[in-house]
């Protein structure tokens, strides 16, 4: 079948426009007016034919973002709880998408619901865009009939996850910079700028104060060693990433992450907020205790907290309870431990992990507060200490001009 553009006048008068695969042109248009759709035949046409076809060049394709993800969402909740067909609704959301990427994915969605297949199936065909996460939460509100407040609930867990992992981006950003102009300008003094220096020095024929030498010293290795020095930080970084990727070295690195002095705190709240705002959404959306142990697991974005979360979903299917395996994993603070061990105890385990996400989410905002004012005072000494240091050490001869010349 072929796949056509077409335009059309909705049921409220506004102007719709989309792409349908379908066999014929009168296919389409008895398609739209099944949909409650005025087809406009004049702006009907095949695609791909004439001055409709698209050029595509390969690797500049749209990626799609998170924020696509959740616009999509909360207008999807909006349009099914205002008593729009779900057909008509992914139909809109599809033209207005402005990302082509996504809005081919919304129509191949649509053709999969057209076809008979429920809309948590069409999502999960596209496990990079929608995860498990969000396949399951649609399901259980396909399910129980409450499709858009499962819809609502999941684009405000979203929210709130960007949120969140923006922050942490924020955190790291501003000392990384920071770090990364300091290295360069290191070098472009050790390179260009001391050299200058030696040549005019070595004419004073007497010994050099101390760090001065040193300095002239450092210069002279990275310059004789500069291809070796990029070739050993650029082979340790790529070592590292590769590791990464196995088991054992993602492992290993994430167990590191938690325990850094300042950082580690950061990376530990974050991972403890986003556990218990996962695993709140899932339990107050119908899905099993079992699975939603699963899939939080499988989103914690850390293998020390996964691994936990594993074995709290073996404990609970052995029959005993959550807290226990949380407790002797020593990655959550015991205050979590005792908060979910509460609601275990009353059975408002979803409520109480909410409570939970909301004061750790607040703890995150305050850690990274912090960090920001802690980095200026750390940022200052340490480049008083590099390049300061490497400056006033250039300068010491010329400020002992008289004691070296006599």
């Amino acid at each position: 079948m072929a796949i056509f553009r077409w335009q059309g006048i909705g049921p409220q008068g506004q102007t719709l426009h989309g792409e349908m695969e379908a066999a014929s042109r009168d296919a389409v248009i008895s398609r739209l007016r099944s949909q409650r759709i005025r087809p406009l035949p004049e702006h009907i046409r095949e695609k791909g034919k004439g001055l409709d076809r698209e050029i595509k060049i390969p690797g500049l394709g749209e990626k799609v973002k998170a924020k696509d993800i959740v616009i999509f969402t909360r207008q999807l909740a909006t349009m099914i709880d205002a008593g729009l067909p779900i057909m008509l609704s992914l139909d809109i959301l599809a033209q207005q998408t402005p990302n082509k990427t996504f809005a081919k994915v919304i129509k191949q969605i649509k053709g999969d619901v057209e076809s008979g297949s429920p809309l948590a199936s069409s999502l999960a065909k596209h496990p990079k865009i929608f995860d498990d996460l969000y396949t399951n939460m649609v399901s259980a509100g396909e399910i129980g009939g409450i499709l858009d407040t499962i819809l609502a609930r999941l684009a405000a867990y979203m929210e709130k996850a960007v949120k969140l992992k923006a922050k942490i981006k924020g955190a790291m950003i501003y000392p990384a910079s920071i770090v990364t102009v300091a290295v360069a300008v290191t070098a472009i003094l050790l390179i260009y700028v001391i050299p200058v220096f030696a040549d005019m020095f070595s004419s004073f024929g007497k010994e050099l104060p101390l760090p001065t030498q040193i300095a002239i010293n450092l210069s002279y290795v990275a310059i004789a060693y500069l291809k070796y020095i990029i070739a050993a930080i650029v082979g340790t970084a790529f070592a590292i990433r590769m590791w990464y990727r196995t088991e054992r070295g993602r492992y290993a690195i994430d167990g590191l992450l938690l325990k850094l002095p300042i950082f580690g705190d950061i990376v530990r709240k974050a991972a403890v907020a986003r556990f218990t705002r996962t695993l709140s959404t899932l339990i107050s959306s119908g899905v099993p205790i079992l699975d939603s142990l699963f899939i939080t697991a499988k989103t914690a974005g850390n293998k020390v907290v996964e691994a936990a979360v594993m074995a709290a979903r073996q404990s609970i299917s052995q029959g005993k309870t959550l807290t226990e395996p949380l407790i002797e994993s020593k990655v959550f603070p015991p205050m979590v431990c005792q908060m979910i061990n509460v609601g275990e105890t009353t059975g408002a385990l979803d409520a109480m992990l909410n409570k939970i996400a909301d004061f750790y989410e607040d703890e995150v905002d305050a850690a990274v507060s912090n960090l920001t004012s802690l980095m200026e005072p750390l940022v200052i000494v340490f480049l008083g200490v590099v390049i300061g240091g490497l400056v006033v050490s250039m300068y010491l001869p010329i400020f002992q001009l008289g004691t070296v010349l006599n």
